[in-house]
């Protein structure tokens, strides 16, 4: 296929744009024909970033069916709960859709966009980039060839200091993402079946809670008859608190002020002081039917960020560190001969996976591969979460064929 690639981004925020965006304007073999956002402010702002302000703007996805505009696919990035509605609505148009993750916020939607892709014989792809992490990439290998033997427990821990911003923003609310453990947690659940090579989830439970980005835990002390909030940008107490959350000045023309006189959303609402009810730390267990136990703790505290995993089998364990980039075998019976490969960097997001990720959907849509983060993988990552938050809420264990039986 010699021509180029036409898709559109629907959804113009940070990561349809600073992410997405910016990497499909640095190819030769893709046109962004069209960006489609329910703010046209901000959408005329990405098409400035993008330097694509000749390209057709829409402010529903409807509009930009109607218009007859053609499409080899779109990218969807808006907010979580709406990635059904705008992805059953692109397949109904017979557009190849590359969905940033989750699927969506419950399995039930998950089972009616399966059902709409296998009907419409289109594809229908994850953005679970971690897939093509070249770190997590070289694991899979390890595993895959016998190098730990037969796996039998592994871990995950996670820390993202980022992570504190989704108190700010849209993704405080289980309403808008279907839970933290949906939102973010799908990335490490859809890692741990991937590695595993999709064992039959069992049963799953979960703790989590909002233990310090509260208003009882401000990190500063207030000033007689000076009240903090409601967004950094105005707040009293800016340049003293440690969390204040400074928009980068890339991401600065997409959330100024004559964005939120549209639609009224702001990115940075006081973390300590807004509405939520997701959480700031937790800690989830999974058992497969096969036996294998997995563990992914989320924490958004503190300034360290790194994915660190566990993998033992029953011979050999690995220990993987994302930011060092670096997996060190230990051998079961090798006091003293573990063995640390360090992975080469890779240019792009997330450790050169956004990239790959891209580059993954366009070979689909040329017909060169199939989809390696399938609706069903999403699906089954997006299961594991809708549990944990229903273990955590309702303090109870939560078995699998409640979900996806």
């Amino acid at each position: 296929m010699d021509k180029k690639i036409k898709l559109a981004i629907i959804g113009t925020g940070s990561r349809g744009v600073l992410c997405f965006g910016k990497i499909l304007s640095q190819r030769e073999d893709v046109e962004i024909a069209a960006l489609c956002d329910t703010n046209p402010v901000r959408a005329k702002h990405a098409a400035e970033l993008l330097k694509v302000t000749d390209v057709p703007r829409f402010d529903s996805i409807d509009d930009m069916a109607k218009s007859g505009i053609e499409l080899d696919g779109v990218i969807i990035t808006t907010p979580d709960y709406t990635h059904c509605e705008m992805s059953k609505k692109a397949m109904l148009n017979n557009w190849n859709v590359l969905v940033d993750k989750p699927l969506a916020t419950n399995v039930k939607d998950c089972k009616e966009l399966i059902a709409l892709a296998d009907e419409r014989k289109l594809t229908l792809m994850i953005g679970f980039n971690l897939r093509h992490h070249a770190v997590l990439m070289q694991l899979k290998e390890f595993i895959k060839n016998g190098e730990l033997g037969r796996v039998f427990l592994a871990e995950n821990r996670e820390f993202y200091d980022g992570g504190r911003t989704y108190m700010s923003r849209w993704n405080r609310l289980c309403a808008n993402t279907g839970s933290l453990w949906i939102h973010k947690g799908s990335h490490d659940f859809d890692i741990f079946n991937w590695l595993l090579d999709f064992p039959k989830i069992k049963r799953v439970s979960a703790f989590a809670a909002v233990n310090v980005l509260d208003a009882d835990h401000l990190p500063f002390e207030k000033r007689p008859g000076v009240e903090p909030g409601p967004r950094c940008t105005v707040c009293a107490y800016k340049d003293e608190c440690k969390d204040c959350f400074k928009i980068s000045d890339a991401e600065k023309l997409l959330w100024q002020e004559d964005s939120i006189a549209v639609d009224g959303y702001m990115k940075d609402r006081c973390m300590y002081l807004s509405d939520k009810d997701v959480h700031d730390n937790g800690i989830a267990m999974v058992e497969y039917e096969n036996g294998i136990k997995v563990s992914h703790l989320e924490c958004f505290i503190g300034s360290r960020n790194d994915r660190l995993y566990t993998i033992a089998g029953d011979k050999a364990i690995a220990e993987v560190s994302l930011s060092n980039r670096t997996i060190t075998i230990t051998p079961r019976w090798g006091k003293g001969k573990a063995v640390t490969h360090t992975i080469p960097m890779a240019d792009g997001g997330h450790g050169g996976a956004d990239p790959a990720l891209v580059t993954q959907f366009i070979k689909v849509i040329k017909g060169e591969s199939s989809a390696n983060s399938t609706a069903r993988h999403g699906m089954l990552a997006s299961a594991i979460g809708q549990a944990a938050e229903l273990s955590r809420r309702e303090h109870r264990m939560v078995d699998m064929s409640e979900l996806l039986d």
